[in-house]
């Protein structure tokens, strides 16, 4: 169903502006067009991602009596994280009369999936619909020691990093709370991870070469099948890095993640919570301060010239400003590193200088840093190659001999476009020159 953007009200309505989103930044001009989420027709609301707070008033609104409110948001809050029900009248411990009210006025809220993709590595891809029938993407990539699920937090995307094929879209709009919150829950749905559930996938090697001091063992991983428990979970870590930019969807953003890393919510710590910038500077303090999770900043270059083409919000802040804001967010240090997401381009950014340079910006501003090295995943209509794997090798190797870990990340998901920088929300067939286009509309408020 396609909705149309929102109208400001005015007296001439023919002439209205559609809604604009203001990007974030105390200096930041750029305003883009979007869509607002729409209500339900039937005009209930959804549970999930209501805040503690949000809950009780909600429920103080459609006529639960006062002295109730609290015990009512207590058991409802148990249900929706803690056994992971999907619908009101699974509550089983709240009276039926209770229930029936609550099932008029609210549902629990699931994203609807549209199709579900398992990779021949065991990576899995869920295309998602809302509500208003708009959809993203999110994946969930197995290893032995850990479960990654990687999260959307918007439809489309503002910006257009010329190496990722979601850089393509339109920005449609912000994802809700809910939907984001929805996510995490399809996948422990999909995973059998609520009591009573069984976890449902295979084991794999752990290929993703990071340094895993602290990973817990996870009896699930190794034993597929078992019936689940808490400490058998295969979701064992979030990863921001879906479709859209998360700091331009900041405040839906932290509330989300404030329910996922509830100890009464779904309880993941936020030592394995990883939120990934493109670099927007003016929110990065606030995103430590605030949410308080692992930074990754897709960097991808080191000379203005090259991440001005491939990631050009750069026009906006530079390297410069964008280093100096990692070196101070908040938390950073060597047992909490910033990851820099760093995509192997041929004859574009992978040459040994690029590799002594990333290496000289990370010493010159003390930044307690990793680099991940990511294979460039092609996608239909991208203009770049990936580098080969001897060059990726050598450039790997310059900045480990420098003290820095380098690994080099083994791409997952490929064959159903689940690999980094493939997710795309619908199949389209579009030209060059319209991909130009787009780029040139957004581009604009960068320069």
């Amino acid at each position: 169903m396609n909705i149309e953007p929102q109208i400001t009200e005015t007296p001439n309505e023919a002439t209205a502006p559609a809604a604009v989103m203001p990007i974030p930044g105390p200096s930041d001009p750029m305003v883009l067009p979007r869509k607002a989420a729409s209500p339900r027709a039937d005009g209930k609301r959804a549970l999930i991602g209501l805040s503690r707070e949000e809950l009780r008033a909600a429920l103080a609104t459609v006529g639960v009596p006062a002295r109730q409110v609290n015990m009512r948001a207590s058991q409802v809050w148990h249900w929706l994280y803690h056994r992971g029900v999907t619908e009101v009248s699974a509550m089983a411990n709240i009276a039926k009369d209770m229930r029936a009210l609550l099932d008029q006025h609210f549902i629990v809220g699931r994203p609807e999936v549209v199709t579900a993709q398992v990779s021949s590595d065991g990576t899995r891809k869920w295309l998602l619909r809302f509500d208003d029938g708009e959809e993203a993407e999110c994946v969930f990539i197995p290893d032995a020691w850990r479960g990654t699920l990687c999260v959307s937090s918007q439809v489309g995307c503002t910006l257009n990093c010329r190496f990722c094929y979601t850089g393509t879209m339109k920005l449609v709009r912000n994802l809700t709370v809910a939907e984001i919150v929805g996510q995490v829950m399809l996948a422990r749905d999909a995973l059998g991870e609520w009591p009573g559930g069984t976890n449902s996938l295979p084991a794999l090697p752990d290929t993703d070469d990071d340094d895993d001091e602290d990973r817990p063992y996870i009896p699930g991983a190794h034993n597929p099948g078992n019936n689940y428990t808490a400490q058998g979970r295969m979701l064992t870590n979030i990863v921001m890095m879906g479709m859209g930019e998360p700091l331009y969807n900041f405040d839906n953003v932290r509330d989300a993640l404030q329910i996922v890393m509830d100890g009464d919510g779904l309880g993941l710590s936020k030592r394995r919570i990883t939120l990934s910038t493109s670099g927007v500077v003016p929110m990065m303090a606030r995103a430590g301060t605030e949410i308080g999770v692992n930074l990754a900043v897709s960097l991808h270059a080191v000379t203005k010239e090259i991440r001005d083409e491939i990631v050009p919000i750069n026009k906006k802040y530079g390297i410069e400003q964008l280093l100096r804001a990692c070196a101070d967010y908040p938390g950073a240090n060597n047992a909490r590193r910033i990851t820099f997401e760093y995509v192997m381009l041929k004859d574009k950014n992978d040459s040994d200088e690029d590799a002594h340079e990333l290496v000289r910006l990370i010493r010159r501003y003390k930044l307690p840093a990793k680099v991940n090295l990511i294979p460039f995943n092609p996608w239909p209509g991208s203009t770049y190659e990936c580098s080969s794997g001897g060059r990726i090798a050598a450039f790997s190797d310059i900045i480990f001999k420098a003290g820095i870990s380098a690994p080099v990340r083994t791409p997952r998901g490929r064959d159903i476009m689940a690999a980094c920088g493939q997710l795309k929300s619908a199949s389209e067939k579009i030209s060059r020159a319209e991909l130009d286009k787009r780029a040139e509309e957004k581009e604009a408020g960068w320069v």
